[in-house]
């Protein structure tokens, strides 16, 4: 199981377009940084939803975005190191 880190928006490079071209159903995707507001796009949504996805709590709440993404699973930099360890490679886009 791969977790891949997706830290900027997909308006700004195409670091999620990759990813997606990549990633396996079994993978996690976690975004982070701006990467938290390609939810607000239908597109970006419908194209991750057949994956496990979770959500940076600290950046969905620095973007002032917690109301709009409460339905999405949100972790903490705790959860964070511990989703690192329980995957065998992390690759971050």
């Amino acid at each position: 199981m791969i977790l891949h880190h997706i830290q900027t928006s997909p308006n700004n490079d195409s670091a999620l377009k990759l990813c997606l071209r990549y990633a396996r159903k079994e993978d996690t995707i976690l975004l982070a940084g701006n990467g938290v507001t390609a939810l607000l796009q239908r597109q970006w949504a419908m194209a991750l939803s057949p994956f496990k996805l979770m959500l940076l709590q600290q950046d969905v709440q620095a973007r002032g975005l917690g109301e709009l993404l409460k339905d999405f699973t949100q972790i903490d930099y705790a959860d964070f190191v511990d989703l690192s360890l329980s995957h065998t490679k992390v690759i971050s886009w």
